[in-house]
């Protein structure tokens, strides 16, 4: 019976998918990441364990569009003011550690096997990076992302990020390929890339951020999604056409719209994707590990594990204590960035595709990042006592979010949330503003306020704009979006944050009923009551006069919305309310007593 593609396809799915929700459960369960869930899941069902999923290596073709995107959304946290605040740490740390550790690893694989120096150097140095997709979770999970040993790790897991090309393209330059040694000239090459650069930050400006724009104003969320995927294929295709790393483009597509108001919603439609992709080139990879090579050497695999966590320790520790940090903060720094990395899975495949290596030494390679970063969790764990002290220096938690400067996040810029925002600025309390009208966005930054575009009442878009540091959520947006059910669901998602609500009515108010909310105020409310006082000022009302108006009004109209909320009827309590009939009858009550 022929065997239609679709048909191949949904019959793999179903053990890969299958497989992948067990085992990242599982690990997930147990604290060690998903990522090696992932792996373990694809070692089982690909060829040389249950045999259930074939093709390994078309399937890793697919899933190496989930690199692509991961680097997208690397670049896309690239704002100036994020690299010019850690640049230090960045460019200073992280460069010492990825160079240290690249070439002490490098010497340790060319003493401890036969390999030739290209094949060490293209071993070693991929070892020097650790693992964004295992350490981030755990110092999120720990509340360390605000700390000042947060940042330092932060800074050198982007800058590894960073190295992933510079490393392929030194991997690219060593290549024993004859179709690599046949092709373009090292220096066009490097002309050809500079060129593609350039002309990536030319289309970001002209082309992309004019097309963000009209899609931004037709409100249409789906081609947003389109246009970001477009955006790094695209620009992946480019580069691959040159010759050049695929990821290269996807990263310059993300810097070149990192400071873009688009920034978040991209991140919230683009992540989804990524995540899903990312997953199943775990999968693939896992697939691809050769364990019969593995299982005729698992001495080797042990021994160049440990070779590999205590020489990144040592180093790291040893440069963070350079950089001012104590002992105690600097082992576990080293500790936590200990491990292997997903970028090298991704250099491994491209030494073996520059027969710098063999299959087998990949696969080797491969099991000894695998089981570096299984130990990650345990050792963390195991060593508590030695670092706590280090880790948790007094003093060394923030005062507030540092989550790209946001403590507020204020959703509407139009007139009621500029002057909130510009209020809370004025106390130096750190605004992230967001906002769906395209032509505000415009107008606000000619006036050098920043305003990312996207809707606000999206959990994944706050969550990505910083909502879970932040100290307060304000939705100032016009019309009637919110209800109870909404506020609940942010609540949920960012319990530590007080949420105030821009109500546009009774009704609105009556619509939250319930709802977990600090404060809800309704817009014109203060507006009116300051024209009815100027008013009376006018005619010559006394002042006490006008205080105790104001404050019979506020009173009253305090207890009927109370009524109306409670009751859910607009028309309750209307007898509380001043009105012409009210006044009529107190006209002829002062006429009765005055006789």
């Amino acid at each position: 019976m022929e065997d239609h593609g679709g048909m191949s396809l949904l019959r793999d799915g179903v053990p890969l998918l299958g497989f992948a929700l067990v085992f990242v459960l599982i690990f997930r369960r147990l604290g060690l990441g998903a990522t090696l869930g992932f792996l373990v899941a694809g070692a089982l069902v690909g060829p040389h364990v249950l045999g259930l999923v074939g093709d390994a290596e078309g399937k890793l073709g697919i899933a190496e569009l989930g690199i692509a995107l991961l680097l997208f959304l690397v670049g896309l946290e690239l704002s100036p003011s994020r690299l010019w605040r850690l640049r230090k740490d960045i460019f200073g740390l992280g460069l010492l550690q990825v160079v240290l550790c690249g070439l002490a690893i490098s010497g340790i694989v060319l003493l401890g096997t036969s390999f030739s120096v290209e094949a060490a150097f293209a071993l070693g140095l991929p070892l020097a990076l650790s693992s964004t997709a295992q350490v981030l979770p755990m110092l999120q999970s720990a509340g360390r992302m605000r700390t000042p040993f947060g940042e330092r790790a932060f800074a050198i897991l982007l800058f590894q990020d960073l190295s992933l090309i510079p490393l392929i393209t030194i991997t690219a330059a060593m290549s024993r390929n004859p179709a690599d040694a046949g092709g373009t000239p090292g220096w066009l090459l490097g002309l050809y890339t500079l060129a593609a650069v350039l002309g990536l930050i030319l289309a970001g400006r002209y082309l992309l951020r004019p097309l963000f724009r009209l899609i931004g104003n037709l409100g249409e969320r789906e081609m947003f999604v389109f246009a970001g995927l477009f955006t790094v294929i695209a620009a992946s295709a480019l580069m691959e056409w040159l010759g050049v790393s695929a990821a290269l483009g996807a990263f310059v597509a993300g810097v070149m719209l990192a400071d873009s108001p688009y920034r978040h919603e991209l991140e919230a439609d683009v992540e989804p994707f990524r995540s899903i992709l990312l997953g199943l080139f775990f999968l693939a990879v896992g697939m691809t590990l050769n364990l019969n090579a593995i299982a005729e050497r698992p001495f080797f695999v042990a021994g160049m594990a440990v070779a590999l966590i205590a020489a990144k320790t040592v180093i790291i520790m040893g440069i963070a204590m350079l950089f001012g940090m104590k002992r105690r903060a600097a082992f576990a720094l080293g500790l936590l960035l200990s491990q292997g990395g997903e970028f090298g899975f991704v250099l491994f495949a491209q030494a073996q595709a520059a027969y710098l290596v063999t299959g087998e030494a990949a696969s080797l390679f491969g099991a000894i990042v695998t089981l570096s970063m299984a130990t990650t969790p345990f050792l963390m764990m195991l060593t508590q006592n030695l670092r706590v002290d280090g880790e948790a220096a007094p003093g060394e938690e923030r005062e507030g979010p540092q989550h790209d400067g946001s403590n507020a996040i204020v959703v509407g810029y139009g007139r009621f949330g500029q002057t909130v925002a510009q209020m809370l600025m004025g106390q130096g309390i750190p605004v992230t503003l967001i906002d769906t009208d395209v032509e505000m966005i415009d107008v606000a930054g000619d006036f050098g306020s920043k305003v990312y575009y996207g809707d606000g009442t999206r959990i994944d878009l706050l969550r990505l704009a910083g909502a879970a540091d932040a100290e307060l959520i304000l939705f100032c947006q016009d019309g009637d979006k919110l209800d109870t059910e909404a506020i609940e669901a942010i609540h949920h998602a960012f319990p530590q944050a007080s949420i105030f609500v821009r109500a546009y009515d009774r009704r609105s108010i009556i619509k939250l009923k319930g709802a977990p909310v600090t404060g809800i105020v309704r817009e014109v409310l203060e507006s009116a009551i300051a024209m009815a006082r100027k008013a009376m000022e006018a005619v010559g009302v006394d002042h006490m006069e006008i205080e105790k108006t104001e404050a019979e009004y506020r009173r009253r109209d305090s207890a009927r919305l109370k009524i109306q909320r409670d009751t859910g009827d607009l028309r309750a309590a209307r007898e509380t309310m001043f009105s012409t009939e009210a006044l009529a009858a107190a006209l002829v009550d002062d006429i009765e007593k005055t006789g």
